[in-house]
């Protein structure tokens, strides 16, 4: 079999656990040769298989998106293996962007809570209403769900949400719906979002513009997940 190297062989020289090694095979990351003996043998095209791999784990993509791309990287040219990294190497950055906003809303929302904490006397007692401050940045969570349009009113705001949001794009999130519609339309639906917040204030927006884009995210909690998709995700 000219020169092999046994799987520990491979695990010592890359670092990558024979566990690891092991997993990829039965993955169809890593395929392996057999020794007479019924030994698992590797050639050097392995070590660049497992650089490219590991290379490929560094920027999130995960096992499955790793596996469609190997065939492109084992026979096919530097440029189709260019174009099939590109757009998962952007999406991961949308989804790590996100997720940058999320925590830096947590962390706003947490200091706030920790200084009205501090601010609060250290009664003996039991907490009162002050204590409820803690959550002024959530009020929408504890807000009732009950709308204070009449039923015409209701329908003509349904309408306007439908124009507003005509052609958006949008995405599940835990509590709510993530938009993304025409800068243009920033004045309209920001005008929008404070009229929705007077009449249901269980709705939570948050308006973000982005060069070309405005990025809308709606929450609201579960009970009213059925006005939140009949308003924010039927018309987009």
């Amino acid at each position: 079999m000219g020169s092999m190297m046994r799987i520990s062989q491979l695990a010592e020289r890359t670092g990558v656990p024979a566990t690891t090694l092991r997993f990829y095979e039965t993955e169809g990351l890593l395929p392996a040769k057999r020794t007479a003996a019924g030994y698992r043998a590797y050639d050097e095209r392995a070590v660049d298989r497992l650089a490219f791999i590991g290379a490929a784990k560094h920027l999130g993509l995960p096992l499955e998106e790793i596996a469609d791309l190997l065939p492109l990287w084992e026979s096919g040219g530097c440029g189709q293996v260019k174009a099939g990294l590109r757009p998962r190497i952007t999406a991961g950055i949308a989804r790590a962007e996100r997720r940058a906003e999320e925590l830096a809303a947590f962390i706003s929302t947490a200091r706030g809570a920790l200084e009205g904490l501090e601010a609060l006397p250290d009664d003996e007692g039991p907490c009162g209403p002050r204590c409820a401050s803690l959550a002024d940045g959530e009020r929408w969570r504890s807000a009732p769900v009950a709308c204070s349009l009449t039923g015409a009113e209701v329908a003509e705001r349904a309408g306007q949400w439908e124009a507003a949001l005509s052609g958006a794009c949008h995405e599940q999130t835990f509590d709510g719906v993530r938009l993304v519609v025409p800068a243009e339309r920033a004045a309209r639906i920001a005008e929008l979002a404070a009229s929705e917040q007077r009449c249901c204030p269980f709705f939570d927006f948050r308006l973000h513009l982005d060069g070309p884009v405005l990025r809308i995210e709606v929450r609201a909690p579960a009970e009213a997940a059925a006005l939140l998709a009949e308003l924010f995700v039927s018309p987009a």
